[in-house]
């Protein structure tokens, strides 16, 4: 059977520690779109590690398949693989033949766009790492797949044909001087197709491609158990998020199908799991109608540092939740949760169960609020509007929920469920009648081991 973990918010919501917790089960983890802008933190036996493009279950020993969803930066994968054999791991990760390359011209353009973007405040908060122009090259017929770097030919067909694009894109419309950039090889044919051509190498020496759908499908009908692990959150989903502050790929349910090669009926015939952080955090611009406080640069309108108890309780949650991007170290927003947000997430992709995450973080204050519904124009609004100018221009009306003591959350979870405070049963037990679905998981801590296991779904 398949699982599949989707992000419900905007990302962030510990998504890796969630197939870890439930990977045990699973034989093959897949991830089916993003790049190395996702940043997973898994606790593995008191280690931490911070994988950004290998997926979540190679720390448990699974395989682990990026899916042609993906968009795969080979510097980044082997870097990371190399890292987890040096602390004793031994990764056995497989990577789509269909799926695209980011090659240097990427991430160099896609500093270069943010920066043009920032001088009329119409930043989206990129990553950097230059997933966005890889899939706006793919949807443009003119990437280099991880199947090209197997073939030398093709391979410099390919780049013989877009990098010349890439240097009149720099020089031409963004008038500047391919030589002055930090990374002018990023733009040469040659030293981009000797790199390149040795990692299909390495690719080849390590037998690390596959065709995704058949691999997967093949894992399936023996027998095996497939997670899908998605990247990122539904709000930041280039169809249903809130464009243009969104990724490039599907974070989605429906993105499972189309990053995978596995047919719909599979996807949706297992489990799916999504995972709500009992709070809500973002990292970049855009709408957050349950903020507290600010973030000088991605709050909009937000110059300087607030002052005032929101400002001070956004602080608190920030540093007791460590919210800081993993991938780029950024702070990011804090706001209170958002039920508008979640009605849609659980709409669109069709959760039949919940993982509800950082519950411990929340402990110890008096009240904890949630965004019940948006107010707009005079009407009540249970979801999201269609676009970001509306949800921009929606003010949450909250619910209050009394507060729960701090513990000893390691014992709590070994005990179970009835040893959660009463009060933050009851802000469990809100979330999954107003979403009609049930919390497979409650995280209360960092570590597997914090985490309370009502129902695993494999």
């Amino acid at each position: 059977m398949t699982v599949t973990i989707v992000g419900a918010q905007l990302g962030d919501e510990g998504k890796g520690g969630i197939v870890d917790l439930f990977g045990d089960a699973a034989d093959v983890v897949a991830r089916y779109q993003g790049g190395d802008n996702a940043g997973h933190t898994v606790v593995h036996q008191g280690e931490e590690y911070k994988l950004s493009l290998v997926p979540s279950g190679a720390i448990r020993g699974k395989v682990g398949v990026l899916g042609n969803g993906c968009v795969v930066n080979p510097r980044t994968l082997f870097d990371e693989l190399d890292t987890l054999r040096d602390r004793g791991l031994d990764p056995d990760v497989r990577v789509a033949e269909r799926a695209h390359v980011i090659l240097p011209y990427h991430r160099v353009l896609d500093g270069i766009e943010e920066e043009v973007k920032s001088e009329t405040d119409d930043e989206v908060g990129t990553t950097g790492r230059g997933i966005g122009p890889t899939y706006e090259d793919k949807a443009g017929r003119r990437g280099v797949r991880v199947g090209d770097l197997l073939d030398s030919d093709v391979l410099r067909d390919r780049l013989e044909y877009v990098v010349p694009q890439k240097r009149a894109l720099v020089e031409d419309v963004y008038g500047l001087d391919v030589a002055d950039l930090d990374d002018p090889d990023a733009f040469d044919v040659d030293a981009l197709f000797e790199e390149f051509r040795e990692f299909g190498r390495r690719f080849e020496d390590d037998d690390m491609t596959v065709v995704a759908g058949e691999f997967l499908t093949a894992a399936s009908e023996e027998g095996q158990n497939v997670m899908l692990e998605g990247a990122q959150g539904t709000l930041i989903d280039i169809d249903h998020g809130n464009y243009p502050y969104v990724t490039s790929s599907n974070p989605t349910a429906g993105g499972a199908a189309v990053g995978t090669g596995l047919s719909p009926g599979l996807v949706g015939g297992g489990e799916i799991i999504g995972i709500v952080k009992g709070y809500l955090t973002r990292v970049g611009s855009g709408p957050l109608p349950t903020e507290l406080g600010g973030v000088v640069g991605d709050t909009p309108g937000y110059e300087e540092q607030g002052e005032g108890d929101d400002e001070e309780l956004a602080t608190y949650i920030r540093e007791e939740g460590g919210e800081y991007g993993t991938v780029t170290g950024r702070p990011r927003r804090v706001g209170w949760l958002d039920m508008p947000m979640l009605r849609h997430a659980t709409r669109v992709s069709g959760f039949t169960g919940l993982a509800i995450n950082h519950l411990d973080v929340l402990a110890g204050l008096d009240e904890v609020k949630v965004g019940h519904t948006y107010t707009l124009d005079g009407e009540e609004m249970h979801t999201i509007p269609s676009t970001t100018e509306q949800w921009q221009a929606c003010e949450a009306t909250f619910r209050t929920f009394d507060g729960w003591d701090d513990g000893d959350w390691a014992a709590i979870a070994e005990e179970g469920y009835e040893a959660l405070p009463e009060n933050a049963q009851a802000y469990v037990e809100y979330i999954e009648d107003e979403l009609d679905t049930p919390a497979y998981a409650i995280g209360v801590g960092p570590n597997r081991d914090e985490a309370i296991v009502r129902q695993r779904p494999f």
